[in-house]
Parts: structure tokens; sequence; C-alpha cells
């Protein structure tokens, strides 16, 4: 008996994380049935001679609908994000649940899973972010949301109210390798960071740009190895996020020489942005303000290394989008005195995959292989979303994205659906295009414009990582 398909991809080739080879997809029930030389006879058909059929992106590092400080609003809800994500070719991100302290974990999560449902244009999975180790949430709550499939957890080693200290980090660790999970840190130290931004202020250097200047890369190196030194002690696989150069990145390639289970990820910022970009007029510079702020051309430089390396296991976005012009965004009241109130955050979640691919694949300092293992396979693989999605197979979801690889275009706020008002990366020239979008079996996005239906995509339950063994 021939099998029913609702879809076929025709004429393309294919891409994966190993392999390129021309091939038809079918697809049947949102998930991919059948990858032969010629599919025929599918209820709707494709053509996709010229292009690259890649899997979606898996944009693993994401701030939506995030609480952010009195006053502060995040400029996208989980349907603006979702829409931007699909029209960069992304089929799955995975936002944060934030534990507020003096508050119930268990209560953070549901109260934020309430927010995303019924608004996901394409699948969303949840880490956490532990603020407030208490007793309960140690030994009764964190274990049991692993057990639901909340698989990772971020901690963080700077911001007010987020800063872990080293005793509570190590106690946060122990439970992450009681239960498997894979802990997330976000390397900063804090009272460096405060010291010095103090000791600007005290001067009156107060601009954006006195941003990247109270966290220089030494302050992430410190507290890269520090928390390196925990998950040796501890003996728990680690994933240290956002690393921006040179110094940071060389700590992790001598950790993972010595055998310890320590992978990274870096985003579009740090093979693109500059510190330099903070020094915009007046407070133009406030849109480029986000932690670890970028460095210099040397520190993009090493990030290329890591990535050719493989120190670097995913490439995501740090997604976390606020508005300039606003008193709730970046030109707060508060931000027009000193840049310690200026959000921390860019918006990223449409444009990582086309500068990765320009940037890598375009420019030839990666194969495309490497650009799909570092876009899907892999962040599949690190947030227990694999076989299902990260790759094209047969059993997977069909979440599949079409690029034309020589496709031109200019990036502009004018042509990006995300909730912010601007792009840091305005009139930044690429080369590769996400043309089409398909999610679970469903095309979501076309030609830049957003054609699927809010609420179709799930919050997704996910296993043990891969890599937390």
């Amino acid at each position: 008996m021939t099998q029913k398909l609702d879809l076929a991809i025709r004429g393309g080739l294919v891409v994966t994380a190993s392999d390129m080879f021309r091939a038809d997809i079918g697809v049947s029930d949102g998930r991919i049935a059948v990858i032969a030389g010629s599919v025929e006879g599918a209820a709707r058909e494709i053509d996709a001679s010229g292009l690259w059929v890649m899997p979606g992106g898996i944009d693993s590092h994401v701030h939506i609908a995030q609480a952010s400080g009195p006053g502060i609003v995040m400029a996208d809800d989980f349907a603006s994000a979702t829409a931007s994500a699909a029209a960069g070719g992304n089929t799955c991100v995975m936002p944060f649940a934030l534990q507020e302290r003096g508050s119930s974990l268990r209560a953070c999560v549901e109260a934020y899973r309430a927010k995303a449902e019924g608004e996901c244009l394409i699948d969303t999975a949840f880490h956490l972010i532990i603020s407030d180790p208490s007793p309960a949430v140690l030994g009764q709550e964190l274990p049991a949301l692993v057990k639901d499939g909340y698989t990772s957890f971020k901690v963080f080693m700077t911001y007010d109210d987020l800063v872990l200290n080293d005793r509570q980090l190590l106690e946060v660790f122990e439970v992450a390798r009681e239960e498997r999970a894979l802990v997330m840190v976000h390397c900063e130290g804090y009272d460096t960071i405060k010291f010095l931004a103090e000791r600007l202020e005290r001067a009156g250097k107060t601009e954006p740009y006195y941003h990247a200047v109270s966290r220089p890369e030494i302050v992430e190196r410190e507290a890269a190895h520090r928390a390196i030194s925990h998950a040796q002690l501890v003996d728990v696989p680690m994933m240290i996020v956002h690393v921006s150069g040179r110094e940071t990145m060389e700590q992790i390639r001598w950790a993972q020489q010595r055998g310890l289970k320590i992978y990274a990820e870096t985003c579009p910022q740090y093979i693109t942005l500059t510190a330099d970009d903070l020094k915009g007029l007046n407070m133009e510079g406030a849109k480029y303000v986000c932690s670890p702020p970028p460095r210099d051309h040397d520190s993009q430089q090493a990030i290329w290394e890591g990535i050719t390396q493989g120190v670097f296991h995913t490439f995501s976005s740090d997604h976390c989008p606020f508005r300039y012009d606003s008193p709730d965004g970046k030109l707060n009241p508060k931000a027009r005195t000193s840049f310690r109130w200026v959000p921390n955050g860019i918006p990223g979640v449409e444009t990582r995959l086309p500068i990765l691919f320009s940037e890598g694949v375009s420019k030839g300092r990666i194969t495309p292989q490497k650009f799909v293992e570092l876009s899907a396979t892999n962040h599949a693989k690190m947030y227990g979303l694999y076989p299902r999605k990260g790759s094209i197979g047969v059993g997977f979801d069909a979440d599949i994205a079409l690029w034309d690889p020589n496709r031109r275009e200019t990036i502009r706020q004018e042509i990006l659906h995300h909730g912010a008002d601007y792009t840091p990366w305005e009139g930044f020239e690429v080369v590769g295009w996400p043309v089409m979008t398909i999610a679970r079996g469903r095309v979501v996005a076309e030609n830049g414009k957003i054609v699927g239906e809010k609420g179709r995509g799930e919050i997704l339950r996910r296993d043990i990582s891969s890599y937390a063994s």
C-alpha cells in the first residue's frame, strides 16, 4: 500500500550535519516519511530546485516575555518572537522560565508556560533559571521539574537579582549531576563588575560605551575558570553560554583538552560587532549593550578559531529584545544617567542564521554541514530533542528550511518581524537567505512573510541531554 503524503519537497540539495545529497523529501502527519530520488503523489509539492534543504534552525538561547526589572518591558511576546524566528529559518526556540527570588520555581514555570500557551507559531521548549536555590528548590522542585522534561537550567555569576555565590553554584551543580540535567552558566564576575562600574561612574564615564569597559574580558575569563573548576570538582557537564572572545575561548579549550565535559556557545554579536559600536552618538550606543559585550577584531578571529576547532558546540542568538526609543526600553529615564541602567540585550533571533551562513559558509570559513551542526543538530542533541529534531531523516519532525545560498540581502529593520524597533545589524549585507520555513510539515514563513498560524507551535517536553550522561 502506497503511503499517503501531505507534502513533497522536490529537487533540492539536502544538507545535514554529515552529508550533502540531492533527494526528494516526503512528509506525512508532520514527520519526514520518505527520502528518495523521486517522491510523487503528495497533496502539495514544493519545487526546491536551486535551493538547499536544511533542518530548521533551533535557537537554544532566547529571552521572550521575561521580567527585566521595574519599568522595563521586553519587546517580544511569544507570538512576535516565534514569528520572527520562523522568518529567519528557525523551527524551534528555547527561552527561559525565570525564577524570581522568593518565589516557587514550579509556580514561576507554570506562570511562564501560561504566557506561551496558544501563542507560538513554532515549537518551543523551556530552560529554567535558578535565582534562589533554597532547600525546597534544590531538594524538591528542581528534581521534579527535571523529571517533567525541563532538563536544563541556567545560573548567573552576575546581576544583582540573579547572581549566585560559589557555595550556591556548587549546590546547584550537585543537583544537576544527580538528576543528569545540563547546567548553563553566564560567566561574568559580579564583584569585579560592580567595582569597575562604580569607579567609572565616579569619573563621570557614564555613556553606553563604558558598559563594555566595565565588563572587560578578564572578568568573563576569571568567571569561566571558576565555573569550570566547580564543574570539575562536582564532576558535572556544563555549558558556558555566549562566549565573547579569545581568553574565555582558550580557557574552555584548556578544559576540553583535559577531558572535562565543558561545552560552549557563541553568538552573532561576537563575530560581527565590536565594543566601538557602543560609542554611538548620544545614546545610540545603547542599541549594542549586551553582556558580555562585543570585544574587538582579534576576539572575532578567536571565536572563528573556536568554531572551526570544535570548541563551540552551538551558535545561538541570545535574543533579548528591548525597544530603543522607549521609556520602558533602552532609553528609560535611569539609562540616560548611566550605562548601568541600560537594559542588557539585543534582538537577533531572525538574523542569527543569515549572519552565520554569510560569514561562515559564503566566506568559506565553515562547511554547509558545520553550519547545520552549529545551527540545529547540536542544539537538539545538547538539550534532549534529538532524534525528534535537529536533522533531516525518516521519523524526524518535518522541520525544514529552504535556503537560497546565493541570495544577497541587506538586513534592515523594515523587513524584520521582531518586536524591537531596531536591529544592531542595520545595513549589514549577507549572502544566503532562508526563503521558506516548514514547521512539522506546514509552511509557516515564505519569502519574508508569515503564513503560519499562531498557536500551532507546541511546548515540548525534553529528554536528558545527549551530553549530560
